[in-house]
């Protein structure tokens, strides 16, 4: 799932830390809900276009493993998906 989302002009560092974050978020999301032996790949990617206005997007490629067949991936990666966009506000509210 990809979604892009608009904001006014951020420093470098800004952009960085905010990505660094989405990151983080969509990454301990899914180590939270399953456990790292039921995944066999996990790809977090939080891209950042332009600067006004700075568009943000998260792609989460996840694999799992046989092990893991009751394991919706794809409603787990939504939800990551959607808790690094919460961060992502969260962190642009607090600039302000």
């Amino acid at each position: 799932m990809v979604e892009m989302l608009g904001f006014s002009e951020l420093t470098t560092e800004q952009i960085e830390t905010l990505c660094k974050i989405a990151e983080d978020v969509a990454r301990k999301y899914i180590q939270v809900k399953i456990s790292s032996k039921l995944v066999d790949r996990l790809d977090i990617i939080v891209d950042a276009q332009g600067s006004k206005p700075l568009d943000l997007s998260v792609e989460i490629n996840l694999l799992l493993n046989e092990v893991a067949k009751g394991v919706d991936a794809d409603a787990l990666v939504n939800e990551a998906v959607a808790q690094a966009h919460l961060a992502i506000e969260n962190f642009l509210r607090n600039l302000i």
